[in-house]
């Protein structure tokens, strides 16, 4: 089985989840661009962050196998602090570097007339620089709030196909499903998405145009989530091919308009050199540790 999970937050899991993300299936991943848990204080932490997501982040996952792409914007919860808005004059910096393959998370967190703003600015920015977007969408009033993100959308000219409206439920599927844009689904341990739930959901409306994530931010949340709703898939009679179409083909159709996708060998087999464990919960990626260096740090203590 291959997975790749279009939306996870690898800043904020252990070197030890990418070891296990790889034994579960995990070949590639997308890390979008948000909050830091804390308020940013200068526009500078935003270009130390970015730096973290096209440098540091792909080499800590290179040493499982796994391929690091990233999205980059001023994410919804940070739009409305007015120390962060020079960050929209550093984002182009960024939109123009390898492995970016969006931008994003963009939308809606309390949508003030703040985020309104900055929602269609970068909107226009993925117009600009020819990137799909991926859109966040507010986790109170989340029917009111994704009726508005269609409504940006469909204002800013982008072509919905290039656009993926995340974070959603049995509310909101309806609303997303006929604007032609691609469909996200964020699947935790308590809130947001279930792997029962997701199931449903797909039986009731298919596999196209459906991506499956497991986010996994600072809060309680599992990398693990994508295999578990592919085992899920797999035991309510979705078969192999299914289960390939929603955990890997849609999303490298989806982020592969970038024209920056980079799957390398991933696309047809084990990139580790070595078979990659069926169970989930554990496993080794590699046989040996890891030996290489990223500006002269390594994910080794001690070194050698």
């Amino acid at each position: 089985m291959r997975i790749f999970d279009p939306h996870i937050h690898m800043t904020s899991r252990t070197t030890d989840d990418y070891e296990r993300m790889a034994a579960a299936g995990v070949r590639a991943l997308v890390e979008p661009a948000f909050w830091l848990g804390q308020p940013r204080t200068s526009v500078a932490s935003f270009a130390d962050y970015f730096d973290s997501l096209v440098g540091w982040e792909p080499f800590r996952a290179s040493q499982f196998g796994i391929r690091h792409h990233a999205t980059i914007a001023l994410n919804p919860k940070e739009a409305n602090d007015p120390r962060c808005r020079e960050v929209l004059a550093l984002l182009p910096r960024y939109l123009d570097k390898d492995g970016v393959v969006a931008v994003g998370e963009v939308g809606y967190d309390s949508m003030t007339p703040e985020e309104d703003e900055v929602f269609a600015a970068q909107l226009a920015l993925a117009v600009e620089y020819e990137l799909p977007a991926l859109v966040h969408t507010p986790h109170r009033d989340k029917a009111r709030g994704t009726e508005r993100s269609l409504a940006v959308v469909a204002e800013s000219g982008l072509d919905p196909g290039r656009v993926v409206i995340d974070h959603l439920n049995e509310v909101t599927v309806p609303l997303v499903r006929d604007s032609g844009c691609w469909l996200g689904f964020s699947i935790y341990p308590d809130t947001k998405m279930s792997p029962p739930r997701m199931v449903e959901l797909l039986r009731t409306y298919g596999t196209e145009r459906m991506l499956v994530n497991s986010a996994a931010d600072w809060g309680r949340s599992d990398p693990l989530l994508t295999r578990v709703t592919a085992d899920a898939m797999l035991a309510a009679g979705f078969d192999d091919d299914d289960v390939d179409r929603v955990l890997w083909r849609n999303p490298v159709e989806f982020y592969g308009q970038s024209g920056r996708l980079e799957l390398g060998d991933e696309a047809s087999g084990d990139p580790t050199g070595g078979s990659a464990s069926g169970d989930p919960t554990g496993g080794s990626a590699s046989a040996s540790a890891p030996a290489s260096s990223f500006e002269g740090n390594s994910i080794l203590r001690g070194g050698s």
